[in-house]
């Protein structure tokens, strides 16, 4: 699994970097994590609001800080076969 979070390093991007790191580890998973912090990367995923959530090259949540519970819900999702 490959998770990027878009952003400019923000709060609000330091934030959504930590809930995908807790689910990930509580869902047992092992995934790549990257920061993109590049406006021009950005836009390359079509995103206009930051921060931004990434799975496998799939924007899953844009311009907001989604809960916790909600991140790992959506990593559980990205990994059922």
């Amino acid at each position: 699994m490959d998770i990027k979070i878009l952003g400019s390093g923000c709060r609000k991007c330091i934030t959504l970097e930590g809930h995908a790191r807790k689910g990930a580890a509580d869902l047992g998973l092992a995934p790549s994590i990257e920061t993109i912090h590049d406006p021009v990367a950005i836009a390359g995923y079509g995103v206009m609001r930051t921060p931004a959530l990434v799975i496998d090259d799939r924007v899953v949540v844009a311009g907001r800080v989604p809960a916790a519970e909600e991140v790992r819900d959506l990593l559980r999702a990205a990994a059922a076969p």
